[in-house]
């Protein structure tokens, strides 16, 4: 599968990484951005994206407010597989994808057209930074990953 090559049993070398070595860091933040959109997009639409270390999705939760009232809301999420999960020994709360969502994969072509990047450059970019990501993982590093 697509995640298996985020488990990582070592480090991450740097010619694991040849587009992000290639593009400066303001083209790697542009690429992002339009994956953020992209993905903003999609929720709006009621579906997941699956981006292969886990998937960003809308989750019903229920939020206190006041006068101890509890109201159903839903909140975008990023769920990280549950194998993903296992094999670095992560911890976090058990979230599930609602049964009626569809998951979906990003749309490569789509981001790139709107980032004026070639589709090859941005999926790069993206399975690289989650390399990156996953070498972060592995070797115990605190990630900071924002999205607007």
């Amino acid at each position: 599968t697509k995640m298996q090559k985020y488990l990582l049993y070592n480090a991450v070398e740097p010619e694991e990484l040849p587009t992000l070595r290639e593009l400066s860091t303001m083209e790697i933040c542009k690429v992002w951005s339009g994956m953020s959109r992209h993905i903003y997009r999609q929720l709006l639409k009621k579906r997941a994206v699956e981006i292969g270390v886990g998937s960003f999705a809308v989750v019903p939760v229920h939020a206190s407010v006041a006068g101890g009232k509890v109201l159903p809301v839903e909140r975008p999420m990023f769920i990280l597989s549950k194998s993903l999960k296992m094999f670095y020994n992560l911890e976090s709360d058990e979230t599930k994808i609602p049964d009626e969502t569809p998951v979906v994969q990003p749309d490569f072509e789509q981001i790139a057209a709107n980032t004026h990047f070639r589709h090859e450059i941005v999926e790069q970019c993206v399975q690289e930074t989650l390399l990156c990501f996953a070498g972060a993982l592995r070797d115990n590093k605190e990630v900071e990953f924002s999205f607007r």
